[in-house]
């Protein structure tokens, strides 16, 4: 159960995170934009060879081995069923939703990079300017990885659930 104290200091974080978000729109606005280096300059393949990152699949599997967990104990503590999971081991190139990245990323308790990592490489990230995602940060700030609270919060701010 989310006490009083707690919940004012997140709703005090949230409320400063916006409010830092429309600084940095009102200063990105005043500066000029300059046009790239035309794309035949570029050397495409080395390029993509030097900034390739792992699939969502593999930094997963790779989080779970470096966690030295298993796989039921991973999902069913991030309120996913046996099947769910299967489909994300099983097919190359599947991409969850984002809710079922936060609630492995809580699982596996990542921290804020490796969790902003995993979101990165299924196509997602945590915005500054969303309240969900806020929400997820602060927790994710705290070290505080007990998805029922981040569902707590969450509704607290009548914004969807994770996955449980």
């Amino acid at each position: 159960m989310l006490n009083q104290e707690f919940l004012i200091e997140l709703q005090l974080y949230v409320k400063h995170q916006l409010e830092e978000v429309k600084i940095e729109e009102i200063h990105f606005s005043q500066n000029e934009m300059y046009a790239a280096e035309p794309l035949e300059n570029v050397e495409i393949e080395a390029f993509i060879k030097n900034k390739l990152k792992p699939t969502f699949r593999e930094l997963l599997f790779k989080f779970i081995d470096k966690k030295n967990v298993s796989d039921p104990l991973i999902y069913k503590k991030a309120g996913l069923d046996r099947k769910h999971f299967s489909k994300i081991r099983s097919i190359p190139n599947y991409i969850p939703k984002k809710n079922t990245i936060i609630a492995l990323s809580l699982a596996l308790e990542l921290d804020k990079i490796e969790t902003s990592d995993l979101l990165s490489s299924a196509g997602y990230t945590l915005s500054d300017c969303d309240l969900n995602d806020l929400v997820i940060k602060f927790f994710l700030e705290k070290n505080i990885y007990d998805i029922d609270l981040v569902n707590e919060a969450l509704n607290h701010f009548n914004l969807k659930s994770l996955i449980k």
